[in-house]
C-alpha cells in the first residue's frame, strides 16, 4: 500500500480530480447497472466500494477500477433470467468469485498469462459487445417492447413495428446522444456524459410534452450507505464460469493500463500487482452488492488528464460518489430512461475500435478469421464461451499456421568456401553426405510437415545424413517418434543418421527416450 505519502501539491491536486471524476462517472456507473440488468444503484456501488479499494493495492498508482460496458454485459449474461429479489445474492457471489481468481493469478504473479489473449480475439469480442450494448438499448431508446427471444431479434421487431415507437422516447434518446457527441468536440469532452444527462433530464422535467419513463418507475434508489452483504455459498458452483470469464476479460482490458499508462515516476506497473489490487476491488464490491470491476484505460488517462498523479484520485473518487449517491439519489430516479438508453449507444460505439479492426483486417486471413469468429460468438453466444472460442480459434490457426511455416534447408559448401542455405532434395542421393537444417515449430502439427520434406530414401545407400537442430532447446514426443522412424528407414538401407546443435535439455530428452541409444551416442551432437 505505498504511494499515499505524497505531497500537498499532488495531494490536493488528485483530490480535486477525483471531485471531477466522481461527478462525471456516476452516470456511467448508472448506465452500467442499466446495462447489467439490475437497480442501476449497483453500479454506483462499485465505483464507492471497488475504484477505493483497489487503488490502495494496485501496483499502478493512477489505475482507475471501474465496472465497464464489457464486464457489466457479462454481469447481465451471468445472472440469467432470475428474479429481481435474488439479484443481489448472486452479485454478490459473482464480484466475490472474480475478486478471487484475480488474487490468485496476482499472487502466483501470472500476469504474464494476458498475452495468451490475441489482439484479435479482444478487438473481435469487444466490437460485439458494442453491438450487443447498442442492440439492447433499442426498447428503452423507443418506448416499444420487442417479445422476441434475443437482441438481434428485438430489433428487427422493433424496426418492423416502427409506427408502434414511441416519438417522445425516441427523441430525448436521440438529444442524448446528439449532446453527449457535440460536448464530445469540445475541450469540455471528459463532462460529456454528466452534460447530455443533466440536460436532457431537465428538459423532460420542464417540458410536458415529454411524457417517457424513468428510472425511478421502475427501480428505487436508496439514499443510504452500502449495506454489508454475506455471501451464500450454494451459489458458487454455477457461478464459478461466468466468474472466471469476467475475470479474464476485465484482466485483459487492465493490461492496457498496465503497459501504457507509466506511474509518476516513470516505471510502468506489474501486471501481477495490478491483478492484486483489482482483486482487491472486486472482493470489496462483493460484498456491498456491485458489479465487478476491472481496470478501465479511458477512466486511467481521464484521471491522469485531470492532475490525479497519485492513489489519492481513485480514494476521492469513491468517497465523493458516496457523497453525492447520499445527497442526490433522489434525483437519480428523474433520469429518463431513454437518456441512459442514448448514454450507452455511445458507450457501445466506443467499444468497437474502429482503427483496431483495420489493423486486424489488413494483418492477415489468420487473424481477420479469428476476429470474426469472435464476434459471431460474442453475438450469439454467454460471454464465458465466446472468450473460449475465441482463444481455441486463435491457437488452432496458430498451430496450423506453425505447421504450414516448417521447411527444410539443405546447407551446402559453396566453391568460395562458405556455407549457404539451398532447397532440400526431394530424394536421398547415395554415398554422400546431406546436411538439412528444420525451420519452423516442430511441434506435433509442424512433425507431419517435417516428415513430407525429409528425402525419400528409396535405393540410396552409404549416405550420412546429418540434422541440425540449433537452437532447439526442447522437442515434443511427436517429433521423436518420427526421427525414430526415419532412422530406423535409414538404417535398413545402410545409411546413417547424425544429429547436431540441439540443448543439453533436448538432448536429455532424447536419452530418456533411447532415441540417442537408436542413433548411437557417437552420432549426437549438442550445441
Amino acid at each position: 500500500m505505498t504511494g499515499l505519502r505524497v505531497s500537498k501539491h499532488t495531494f490536493v491536486g488528485s483530490v480535486i480530480a477525483g471531485l471531477v471524476m466522481a461527478l462525471v462517472s456516476i452516470p456511467g456507473g448508472i448506465a452500467n447497472g442499466l446495462l447489467a440488468g439490475v437497480n442501476p444503484i449497483y453500479g454506483v456501488y462499485s465505483m464507492i466500494a471497488g475504484t477505493t479499494v483497489a487503488a490502495l493495492f494496485t501496483s499502478s498508482v493512477i489505475m482507475n477500477v471501474d465496472s465497464t460496458g464489457a464486464t457489466a454485459l457479462a454481469t447481465f449474461d451471468a445472472l440469467g433470467d432470475v428474479a429481481p429479489e435474488d439479484q443481489l445474492g448472486r452479485l454478490v457471489v459473482l464480484s466475490l468469485l472474480v475478486g478471487m481468481f484475480m488474487l490468485v493469478l496476482g499472487f502466483l504473479k501470472l500476469g504474464f498469462l494476458v498475452r495468451f489473449i490475441s489482439n484479435s480475439v479482444m478487438v473481435g469480442f469487444l466490437s460485439g459487445l458494442g453491438v450487443l450494448t447498442i442492440l439492447g438499448q433499442v426498447g428503452d431508446l423507443t418506448g416499444y417492447a420487442s417479445d422476441k427471444g434475443n437482441k438481434v431479434a428485438r430489433t428487427i421487431d422493433t424496426v418492423l413495428n416502427w409506427p408502434e415507437i414511441d416519438g417522445a422516447t425516441l427523441l430525448v434518446g436521440l438529444l442524448t446522444i446528439a449532446v453527449i457527441v457535440a460536448v464530445n468536440r469540445t475541450r469540455f469532452d471528459k463532462y460529456s456524459f454528466l452534460v447530455g444527462v443533466v440536460f436532457t433530464t431537465i428538459v423532460v422535467a420542464t417540458v410536458s410534452a415529454f411524457d417517457v419513463a424513468l428510472v425511478g418507475d421502475s427501480t428505487d434508489i436508496p439514499r443510504s450507505v452500502p449495506s454489508l452483504n454475506m455471501p451464500d455459498l450454494t451459489l458458487i458452483p454455477s457461478l464459478l464460469l461466468p466468474a472466471a470469464a469476467i475475470a479474464i476479460i476485465a484482466l485483459v482490458q487492465a493490461a492496457g493500463v498496465s503497459g501504457s499508462v507509466p506511474n509518476p515516476d516513470g516505471d510502468y506497473p506489474d501486471p501481477s500487482g495490478d491483478f492484486r489490487g483489482q482483486g482487491a476491488g472486486n472482493v470489496a464490491v462483493g460484498f456491498v452488492g456491485g458489479i465487478p470491476v476491472g481496470g478501465s484505460l479511458s477512466g486511467t488517462i481521464l484521471i491522469q488528464s485531470m492532475g490525479g498523479l497519485s492513489r489519492w484520485a481513485n480514494i476521492s473518487t469513491g468517497v465523493f460518489t458516496l457523497v453525492s449517491v447520499l445527497l442526490v439519489a433522489p434525483l437519480i430516479e428523474r433520469i429518463p430512461m431513454p437518456t441512459l438508453a442514448g448514454l450507452l449507444v455511445v458507450i457501445g460505439f466506443s467499444m468497437i475500435n474502429v482503427p483496431r479492426i483495420q489493423t486486424v483486417w489488413n494483418t492477415g486471413e489468420s487473424s481477420l478469421t479469428v476476429m470474426v469468429l469472435t464476434f459471431a460468438a460474442a453475438l450469439v453466444a454467454p460471454i464465458h464461451i465466446a472468450v473460449a472460442i475465441g482463444v481455441v480459434a486463435h491457437v488452432a490457426v496458430y498451430i496450423f499456421r506453425s505447421a504450414e511455416a516448417v521447411r527444410l534447408e539443405q546447407i551446402v559448401l559453396q566453391d568460395d568456401g562458405l556455407f549457404a542455405e539451398a532447397e532440400a532434395p526431394t530424394e536421398l542421393p547415395s554415398n554422400d553426405v546431406l546436411i538439412l537444417q528444420p525451420v519452423g515449430s516442430l511441434f506435433f502439427a509442424g512433425v507431419d510437415e517435417l516428415d513430407e520434406r525429409l528425402p525419400e530414401i528409396g535405393n540410396a545407400t552409404g549416405t550420412v545424413v546429418i540434422l541440425r537442430l540449433r537452437d532447439r532447446d526442447e522437442v515434443g514426443s511427436t517429433f521423436i517418434r518420427s526421427i525414430e522412424r526415419y532412422t530406423r528407414d535409414l538404417h535398413a538401407a545402410g545409411n546413417t543418421l547424425m544429429l547436431e546443435g540441439m540443448s543439453e535439455h533436448a538432448l536429455e530428452q532424447m536419452r530418456r527416450t533411447a532415441l540417442v541409444d537408436l542413433i548411437g551416442e557417437d552420432k549426437v551432437f549438442g550445441g
